[in-house]
């Protein structure tokens, strides 16, 4: 059979997908029907030209169709849905085939917004983790579910600074009489599945550990503040290859960091952050974030506090975590970037105004990267180096949203 064109693009549905081809003068082809049966699906591919360019919007089954065009020798261009739409315009007709053309005139004017596909083995050890987020979100609700239904029946356990510890589960099984029969039932069945799931999160951590041993980027990232074994392993994961991002700004956006800016007629406003990130990664720095502030007495002086001390007096608390938030995510870019642990960035002398402008107008300038020391180097050897820690401004620079 002859090899088709080289150049295709792909819309998808849940059952199937719509290919179209391309050619240099924007001209497409008829519209091709693949189901997304594995066998037939495969075959399709084999029937293209060898190393075919294929756009595919990115979507929650993306995975196995990326898999088998990679196999079957093809490049896959994962394309940002929505950023794909705004470019391709507005159409009188919205049809599967009109979908995959407007992709297909992206690929060919070298516009298609592109997506990071991260390695295949990257995405199967993410999913590990975020089950044990899930399961986590899961135990929780667990336990709030029980404790209002003994704050309903008031049913209260003195005493005990864990409800749901060894001395708690005790009281708790002795105090379960007095609630109504079916309540009482509900809540015996929410306690067994409780106990499920932490034998299986037990199971995880044990997997996710031995995944840690082989990845020395959690290491490194382990020393950024509070940050500890499930926090760095979000984060590595997430990240995958720090080379993607052109700056640490950008790293910063990708999880959601960033706030939306609004510029007109001289007037400058920052709106929220931006909701289309990666929220995992952004769930991460924002409980780092959490716990700086939680115990910010254990670091008095250090830079995420006075960060955190100084934003909240200008704005408030939700957006001084941001702001501790975005300097972890900034700091986490050069941590993997040069590959060395996090060291805490020394507060800048005050320089006047008149010396400050002259030091403007001489070109110099200041590096926003945050403190670093190779690791195993001392603390006396890294003094020694160029001063490079300066306070991030939340805010500013870096990749906004539209």
């Amino acid at each position: 059979m002859r090899a088709l064109q080289s150049r295709w693009c792909s819309k998808l549905t849940t059952t199937y997908s719509v290919f179209v081809a391309v050619n240099e003068r924007g001209e497409a082809s008829p519209a091709i029907r693949v189901g997304h049966d594995r066998e037939q699906y495969r075959q399709f591919l084999e029937q293209l030209a060898a190393g075919s360019e294929i756009a595919l919007e990115a979507s929650g089954h993306y995975y196995w169709m990326v898999d088998d065009m990679e196999a079957a020798g093809h490049h896959p261009r994962l394309a940002h849905p929505l950023e794909a739409k705004k470019r391709m315009g507005k159409t009188s007709k919205k049809t599967d085939k009109v979908d995959a053309n407007g992709l297909g005139i992206l690929l060919r004017n070298g516009t298609l917004p592109e997506v990071w596909i991260p390695p295949a083995e990257l995405r199967d050890q993410r999913e590990s983790l975020r089950l044990r987020m899930f399961l986590v979100q899961q135990r929780t609700r667990l336990k709030n579910r029980i404790q209002g239904t003994l704050a309903r029946y008031n049913v209260q356990i003195a005493g005990v600074s864990d409800l749901f510890g060894v001395e708690g589960r005790l009281r708790l099984g002795k105090r379960l009489g007095e609630l109504p029969e079916h309540t009482r039932q509900s809540v015996e069945v929410e306690l067994a599945t409780l106990d499920f799931l932490e034998v299986q999160l037990g199971d995880i951590e044990k997997r996710l550990e031995a995944l840690m041993k082989v990845t020395p980027e959690a290491d490194l990232l382990k020393t950024l503040p509070y940050v500890g074994r499930i926090l760095s392993m979000v984060m590595t994961l997430e990240i995958g290859k720090v080379e993607r991002f052109p700056s640490a700004a950008h790293l910063a956006s990708y999880a959601g960091l960033v706030p939306r800016v609004h510029s007109s007629g001289g007037h400058t406003r920052l709106g929220q952050i931006c909701g289309d990130v990666n929220q995992y990664l952004k769930w991460a720095f924002i409980e780092a974030g959490n716990l700086v502030v939680l115990h910010q007495k254990h670091l008095a002086g250090q830079h995420v506090v006075r960060l955190y001390q100084r934003i909240k007096r200008k704005k408030n608390h939700q957006k001084a975590v941001v702001a501790v938030a975005r300097h972890l995510a900034e700091a986490a870019y050069w941590i993997l970037k040069k590959q060395e642990v996090y060291r805490d960035p020394q507060p800048q002398p005050k320089i006047p105004v008149k010396a400050r402008a002259a030091h403007s107008m001489g070109g110099a300038r200041v590096s926003a990267e945050p403190a670093l020391v190779p690791a195993g180097q001392s603390a006396a050897t890294a003094a020694s180096l160029a001063a490079i820690g300066a306070e991030i401004q939340p805010g500013a620079g870096g990749k906004r949203c539209a």
